[in-house]
């Protein structure tokens, strides 16, 4: 299957139905965009509640979407039966984290059986304007005979 390319409508109702039993996603308001094969968008919503002491989107939602959003990229890869655990990232904030919101994405760069990986890239989106605010790299692993 091509990255990016449109899923089976199972697939995609898989992948939403997964994210909307994920607490943390609810407790910080974030939305699934956006879903295709290898390829998965959040967006988190600005709110005070989510700001570091300067008024910045906090590192640590930043984290938290890059890595639900490389996550899911690749889970839209992985066996029905099946479920996904990040076994390691890494992100690089490379400017401060502001907008009316975040826009994270993952895709997958080298999918597999047992390992994927995939790309992180946050954005911070104003109308007319998007800065980008985070890059990453991450490895999956596929939990077989478990589904999510």
């Amino acid at each position: 299957m091509e990255i990016g390319s449109d899923l089976p409508d199972a697939t995609v109702a898989r992948i939403r139905d997964s994210f909307d039993r994920q607490g943390l996603m609810r407790l910080l308001g974030a939305e699934l965009a956006d879903v295709r094969a290898g390829l998965v968008t959040i967006r988190l919503p600005f709110k005070p509640d989510l700001t570091q002491q300067h008024g910045y989107f906090h590192a640590g939602g930043t984290a938290s979407v890059a890595d639900s959003a490389g996550g899911y990229a690749g889970f839209t890869l992985m066996p029905n039966d099946s479920s996904v655990l990040t076994v390691e990232f890494k992100l690089n904030l490379i400017n401060p984290a502001q907008g009316e919101y975040l826009e994270a994405t993952g895709r997958v760069v080298k999918p597999g059986r047992t390992l994927t990986i995939c790309q992180l890239e946050v954005w911070g989106v104003t109308p007319g304007k998007r800065i980008h605010v985070a890059t990453g790299l991450q490895t999956l692993i596929c939990v077989q005979g478990r589904p999510a």
